[in-house]
């Protein structure tokens, strides 16, 4: 793409608003800026889109939303599903309303109607939303627990489920086809109101979606025991979680649940953290200097689109502890599987899905349980497309489903990781243990001495812009093409690579590499950041020994790439 040609058509086209023309202005100058705003176009990716709020191909914007909107509609119209209308949920990113209402306007313009909310839900919400309501599909403007200056666009099916390979390819074809943005058709916010093609959505939709979070509830008696004792102090990091998490931990029956105050209402700029993730131990500053105000046994945090859940636990000597992905995925996959056994509703063929990059732990505790753990690729669109083919198929029965980087979900209710029924599930589970005097640093180590010490890291590089990503793809090249046979005093004992299709796994960038002594470590490019991830993986016999193993490992495929 020639970006100067295309900077200066934008420049002067007299389809782009006069906002457009005087922050094109600014950068006149600036020919790296330029660059990097037009050198490519956002690409409408497997999820959707994801880029930096701003003016440019290459940057999240109105006109990109109508793009990814019109091939999304096209799409749509083809399958013969308008009359079905989709679903638009959003976070309280900058822009995220102005997004929602550009893309209303687009499928209205296509005689698709739309349903919005009267303002801000979490994403499980949405998938709630379009398997509650038969539609099409849904869209999510949101961009999950990246920084303030980014925004996103993820499109759902009509199961609920982010848009699986097939169709994300139907989709990302009809939107790579669309070169002029002034043929996509949009239609005035106050006529498509009035035409009944948007509706905003009832609150009656709010209940139903915690009724059904809460049909996943476990020991409640034990809940009523402990309620008046045990201590919750929630944030949700400036975003949608505020209200849905608080109401179900008020309905499930915990009483002493102490809110963030300063990262309570929604904030675009995030403003009490650099990054408003969950897997971050600084986003947790606030909610620990409350809990040690208030003495809370537990601190629960949910990222910005309330999809992803983090967990800080206090330890017997007060110190406050987060919890890794892994481990917080362990602890509720065994929590559910005793639950569902001792009220005896483990149903026969159960089966757990999760990623190849999370802990194998999950393996040794479901097989404990005669439950089947099945794996899929990077992304919960992969496990909620296991969970349809469970339901299309029969023989199976979808338990849980988790992935390493906080995304948990227990039930049927959604199509996507959903930190509003894994608060519920993880504020029960620390009544479980408290009521036995324990907090879930000590379950995790009884977990430990039964199943195995694993020990599971993760290291990200991020290497921004254009010669950022030459340089992750540079790595992936040189590990194919020149593959270790030791790391870490390991043995390398098989390598996957998925970008050739493995064990009918879609193709995929990723690699795998499995290391004697149950060790491993992956790598793969992130999709929706500027960065490459390293995923670890050992198992000791001794939390020293597995520590131990780790260091060494870790250093090893680190030192192999610089």
């Amino acid at each position: 793409m020639d970006y100067m040609k295309v900077y200066e058509d934008w420049l002067k086209n007299e389809y782009f608003d006069e906002e457009v023309r005087k922050d094109l202005m600014q950068i006149a100058d600036d020919e790296k800026e330029i660059e990097d705003r037009f050198y490519k176009d956002l690409e409408f990716g497997t999820g959707g889109l994801r880029g930096v709020i701003g003016i440019g191909t290459n940057r999240i914007n109105k006109y990109t939303v109508r793009r990814a909107t019109y091939g999304l509609a096209q799409h749509i119209i083809e399958k013969g599903d308008e009359e079905k209308g989709l679903v638009i949920a959003h976070d309280n990113r900058f822009k995220s309303r102005d997004f929602t209402l550009e893309a209303a306007r687009t499928l209205a313009a296509c005689g698709i109607k739309t349903y919005i909310f009267d303002g801000l839900r979490p994403t499980p919400q949405l998938s709630f939303a379009v398997r509650s309501m038969g539609a099409a599909g849904g869209i999510v403007i949101t961009a999950s627990h990246n920084p303030p200056e980014y925004n996103g666009y993820k499109a759902y099916g009509d199961d609920g489920a982010q848009l699986n390979d097939k169709e994300s390819k139907k989709v990302i074809e009809k939107v790579n086809a669309i070169t002029d943005y002034s043929k996509i058709p949009v239609m005035s916010e106050k006529e498509a109101f009035e035409k009944g093609l948007i509706e905003v959505l009832s609150a009656d939709l709010d209940d139903d979606f915690i009724e059904a979070v809460k049909k996943q509830s476990l020991c409640k008696e034990i809940v009523c025991e402990v309620s008046d004792e045990l201590k919750i102090v929630y944030t949700p990091l400036h975003g949608t979680g505020n209200v849905p998490v608080r109401r179900v931990l008020n309905e499930a029956g915990f009483k002493n649940v102490f809110v963030v105050a300063g990262q309570e209402a929604p904030d675009p700029n995030f403003s009490t953290v650099d990054y408003p993730n969950p897997e971050d131990p600084a986003a947790f500053e606030l909610a620990i200097n409350l809990a040690n105000e208030k003495d809370a046994d537990i601190i629960i945090g949910t990222d910005p689109d309330c999809d992803r859940v983090g967990v800080v636990v206090k330890e017997k000597l007060g110190e406050y502890r987060l919890l890794t992905g892994n481990q917080t995925g362990a602890l509720l996959l065994h929590f559910i599987l005793k639950g569902l056994k001792d009220a005896g509703e483990l149903p026969e063929n159960a089966v757990v899905v999760k990623t190849i990059v999370t802990s194998r732990m999950g393996d040794v505790i479901a097989d404990s349980f005669g439950v089947e753990t099945l794996d899929t690729l990077t992304g919960f669109r992969f496990i909620a497309e296991k969970i349809k083919e469970f339901e299309e198929n029969g023989g199976k029965n979808f338990i849980y489903g988790y992935e390493e980087s906080y995304g948990y979900l227990a039930g049927n209710h959604a199509r996507d990781k959903d930190a509003v029924v894994a608060s519920m599930l993880v504020a029960q589970m620390a009544a479980y243990y408290y009521s036995k005097g324990m907090n879930l640093v000590d379950a995790m180590h009884e977990l430990y001495k039964e199943y195995g010490f694993f020990s599971d890291s993760l290291e990200n590089v991020v290497l921004k812009g254009r010669e950022g990503a030459e340089k992750i793809q540079g790595i992936m090249k040189m590990l194919r093409e020149n593959p270790p046979t030791q790391v870490g005093g390991l043995e390398v004992a098989g390598i996957k690579d998925y970008s050739k299709g493995v064990e009918g796994f879609p193709k995929s960038n990723v690699l795998v590499f499995d290391l004697e002594k149950d060790a491993w470590f992956a790598v793969r490019p992130s999709g929706t950041e500027p960065k490459i991830k390293f995923y670890f993986g050992v198992k000791g016999s001794s939390d020293e020994e597995s520590k131990k193993v780790m260091e060494a490992l870790k250093k090893g495929v680190m030192d192999s790439i610089k």
